[in-house]
């Protein structure tokens, strides 16, 4: 993760050049560097297709739904979904520019927190990034259960389990290939307006480490509780005590993302990328696999996914909306393998002001 502070100077620099690039000429008198000089014209876009934002502030309020669920599959076709209740946040954010700040409570557990979880995605018009870290608490439920037995399958099903964690943490960065016309700031940052449909192709990459740890005695003797003693030797392995697991993520990705006008100030966007992902195991039981080259094994070759969607509107002054954004990892093995997936829905609306000064000089020249 040394290499994150790097990314985050970079895009940021990316996305203080682009907002004052996009249209406005710079004046002659004012000379720039050769790298802004060359982050400026790669960041200017067609004004048929897209709007840069004339405000230089906002505020807004906006609800954060997060969701989770983990499934892990087993020998004998036995599978096990475990999945926390939803949080929702609410909250108000400042703006400006680029740069949010905001404060949210959870409505659902206003006295603690049962889980860690931070996210945050940045956009440029032709770079984005996704960084997260989450980390599971004591709310996890058994979602559901496919052990064979119909009687054992009800039972266990949305009952709590505190012998069950997971962490992930780690970005996505990527690259927007038709920036100049397809803005994702117009869907998921509200910073430019979409005028004109478009669509872009995307490429990136990211970095990420998991971990997973279940405790099945605690599984084993819960369905014994709920069924009957005896049961979890009837029908589960009894000899798999528990599952601790962790290992990085390493992953190149493709996918296309379309921007659709429907209406004056209207937009709806769906994007999907998928990722070829290596997973290599870590942690000091598995020193032996740390050596990438000599160790490599294409069974850790796996899929991964990022979909996003998003509708708003927004005539410039005003904008109101929903987005969500998903994460989906796959990790597998000769007798195990564990789906996790994680995200968040947000619905927001929110007000811009202070008109930016090469605009006003504009309106003032009116």
């Amino acid at each position: 993760m040394r290499t994150l502070p790097l990314l985050i100077f970079i895009l940021f620099t990316v996305l203080s050049e682009a907002t004052a690039a996009d249209t406005i000429p710079t004046p002659p008198k004012k000379k720039l560097s050769a790298f802004r000089r060359m982050v400026r014209n790669f960041s200017r876009v067609d004004t048929n297709y897209i709007e840069p934002q004339k405000y230089n502030f906002t505020v807004m309020l906006q609800n954060t739904t997060s969701f989770e669920g983990y499934t892990l599959k087993l020998q004998d076709d036995h599978s096990v979904v475990f999945a926390p209740e939803p949080s929702y946040k609410l909250g108000p954010y400042f703006g400006w520019r680029f740069v949010f700040i905001g404060y949210t409570i959870d409505i659902k557990r206003l006295k603690n927190e049962a889980r860690e979880a931070v996210a945050l995605s940045l956009y440029a018009p032709q770079l984005g990034v996704d960084l997260f870290y989450r980390k599971s608490g004591d709310n996890y439920r058994i979602s559901r259960v496919n052990f064979g037995n119909e009687a054992v399958n009800n039972a266990m099903r949305k009952v709590y389990f505190d012998g069950f964690e997971t962490s992930e943490r780690g970005f996505n960065l990527y690259y927007i290939f038709n920036h100049s016309k397809f803005s994702y700031p117009a869907a998921y940052s509200q910073s430019t307006v979409q005028r004109r449909s478009a669509g872009s192709a995307l490429a990136g990459m990211s970095y990420s480490r998991h971990s997973l740890n279940v405790d099945w005695d605690k599984f084993h003797q819960l369905m014994d509780d709920k069924v009957g003693a005896g049961t979890s030797v009837a029908v589960a392995d009894t000899s798999m005590h528990s599952t601790n697991i962790s290992y990085t993520d390493f992953s190149l990705s493709g996918g296309y993302a379309y921007n659709w006008v429907f209406a004056h100030n209207w937009l709806f966007d769906v994007s999907m990328q998928l990722a070829l992902g290596y997973k290599q195991l870590t942690g000091t039981a598995n020193k032996n696999s740390r050596d990438f080259f000599r160790n490599f094994d294409f069974k850790n070759l796996m899929i991964d996914g990022v979909g996003r969607t998003g509708i708003v509107w927004n005539n410039m002054r005003w904008y109101a909306g929903a987005s969500a954004v998903f994460h989906t990892y796959n990790y597998r093995r000769s007798k195990f393998s564990a789906n996790s997936t994680f995200g968040n829905v947000y619905v927001y609306v929110g007000y811009n002001f202070g008109l930016k000064s090469s605009y006003r000089k504009k309106h003032n020249k009116k």
